[in-house]
């Protein structure tokens, strides 16, 4: 099957043979302001998955991870024709527990461990649980000596690590990222990068947008190319970069954005 050139159902077989889906939009459009901003995407997401989303600025990457956190309404049947899905969303499970880390985190004026313990006092942690978990989780970004630290003097990496702790500590299945390391230096970067992979390693679900190219080859094994709402190649990461791609993607590669 060619995997651009799939239609919906073949894609739903594709996603059954991975085995089921986490989260899953048919149809899903997005409409912003007056303007469609994500356009009739069918993508699902299974357990286990490392997925990139990459594209020109405007393309739809952090509205997609929205949607797919529900953080966005979808526009129902309006627009629906024959033959096509109803807009919606499909979880795989009442319970799926997803994080997701913004482009820029927001800290609060609290101290670092306050800021990670408050998500943890949401879930209903008692306090020594909370404590115990927020503790945990900054010593496996590295960052346990600054527990005491006001979260917002923290540099622009630590607070990158910081966010990472704090989705972390909440366990997810499903962690989404929205550039998890635009305008950090590059240690920075690998910082964030090794801790990524990691919790890839202990079986996190991840999908994340980025712009670095070289890190979509490093952590991704799945790329969605997007472009004005709509997925135009959805390929494993080895053929996004070596296979035969539509001509959008293809110029995107060599550096040729379109205007958006």
């Amino acid at each position: 099957m060619n995997a651009l050139l799939a239609t919906p159902i073949e894609r739903a077989a594709s996603a059954v043979l991975r085995g089921a889906a986490l989260v899953e939009l048919r149809a899903a459009t997005v409409q912003l302001g007056g303007r469609t901003v994500l356009d009739r995407i069918d993508v699902a997401v299974t357990r286990g998955e490392r997925i990139a989303l990459v594209g020109a600025n405007g393309a739809g990457k952090t509205t997609l991870l929205r949607a797919l956190h529900g953080l966005v309404p979808l526009a129902q049947g309006a627009r629906a024709t024959a033959g096509d899905v109803a807009s919606g969303l499909a979880v795989g499970s009442d319970a799926l527990r997803i994080a997701m880390v913004f482009q820029r985190p927001f800290m609060l004026r609290l101290s670092l461990l306050a800021n990670i313990e408050l998500g943890l006092r949401l879930q209903g942690l008692a306090s020594v649980e909370r404590r115990e978990t927020a503790m945990l989780a900054l010593e496996r970004v590295g960052l346990a000596a600054q527990a005491q630290r006001p979260g917002r003097a923290l540099s622009g990496g630590q607070q990158q690590r910081a966010a990472l702790a704090r989705a972390w500590a909440l366990k997810p299945q499903l962690l989404m990222l929205d550039e998890p390391t635009a305008s950090l230096d590059p240690s920075a970067k690998r910082e964030v990068e090794e801790l990524i992979s990691g919790f890839s390693d202990q079986g996190i679900t991840v999908v994340m947008s980025s712009h670095n190219l070289g890190q979509v080859k490093r952590l991704s094994r799945r790329v969605l190319y997007l472009e004005a709402g709509r997925v135009l190649a959805d390929v494993d990461t080895d053929h996004f970069f070596h296979g035969e791609l539509p001509v959008e993607a293809a110029l995107f590669l060599k550096g040729e954005l379109p205007w958006v």
